[in-house]
């Protein structure tokens, strides 16, 4: 297979010169001593003209002859070349890629809405050319793709009561699932020449229609996390608090009333509003 090949034509500011002197000498000529033969020289100079090319910073110029590859001009300046030369523009700057907001299903089955955001530039010229039908089309849809597969291959979350032990996630592995998309699109654009700069998710949510209860299930899922912490505090107390009764002798507890002491202090540590005191005047056994 034709693999890119630099190309060095000649220098364009002598052929300039040499176009300029050959153009206006021939028009003065034909005008001021009347000789016909001058009109050679003219359509000489408007024969080279085409030949010229400007090449910019970060551009490059792919030169076909009557479809033959005779190579790409990466150096920048003035330049001329055959003029039957055909001249494809093509930029190497880097270019950004933001796709559209795609909804598919993660690797639970939940519907959710991504998008990415592409750095990328051309690296090989020829391939970018010659071995797709438009290069830049072939970027936006291999991303969609790209997307589409990344997310079937993680959860958005890790929910215990899946009975699933997921390391990454979409939502909280945001490296983890960049490097996975980045090489993806890697091995996907390859075919094209184009170098991925950088690729990451620009946008990640759940769908609409699930939304609300996802959102629910966050909470309770929060709800129970900080429950549990809250009840393994109040355990630690409680067993601190009879500890130190029993160490200072401050009152003896027999088993009934060390139960109704520690039901006491586990409703007041673990109890959502402050307890309200209910004062005995009576005996502990009323």
């Amino acid at each position: 297979m034709t693999q890119e090949k630099t190309s060095s034509p000649s220098n364009g500011y002598f052929i300039l010169f040499f176009f300029i002197v050959l153009f206006f000498g021939s028009i003065f000529g034909l005008i001021a001593l009347k000789i016909a033969w001058f009109i050679l020289g003219i359509l000489l100079a408007l024969f080279l003209a085409p030949g010229f090319i400007l090449v910019n910073p970060n551009e490059s110029r792919v030169l076909l002859l009557f479809g033959d590859y005779r190579g790409t001009v990466k150096k920048n300046g003035l330049f001329w070349t055959n003029p039957f030369y055909t001249k494809k523009k093509i930029s190497l700057r880097a270019r950004n890629f933001d796709s559209e907001r795609l909804k598919v299903n993660d690797k639970l089955g939940n519907p959710v809405m991504i998008s990415t955001i592409l750095v990328w530039r051309v690296r090989d010229t020829y391939k970018a050319s010659f071995d797709v039908d438009n290069f830049e089309n072939f970027v936006i849809v291999q991303t969609d793709a790209a997307v589409r597969k990344l997310a079937s291959m993680y959860p958005y979350d890790n929910f215990a009561d899946e009975g699933l032990d997921e390391d990454i996630t979409l939502r909280s592995s945001m490296n983890e699932v960049s490097d996975a998309l980045e090489k993806e699109l890697e091995e996907r654009l390859e075919i094209a020449g184009i170098e991925v700069l950088e690729a990451r998710i620009g946008y990640l949510a759940y769908a609409n229609e699930i939304a609300s209860a996802m959102l629910k299930r966050q909470q309770a899922t929060a709800i129970v996390a900080a429950r549990h912490k809250i009840v393994e505090g109040a355990v630690s107390m409680v067993e601190m608090a009879l500890d130190e009764l029993g160490k200072k002798e401050i009152v003896h507890l027999d088993e009934e009333r060390r139960a109704a002491m520690v039901s006491n202090l586990m409703v007041i540590l673990c109890g959502d509003k402050d307890a309200s005191p209910v004062v005995n005047a009576g005996t502990l056994n009323h």
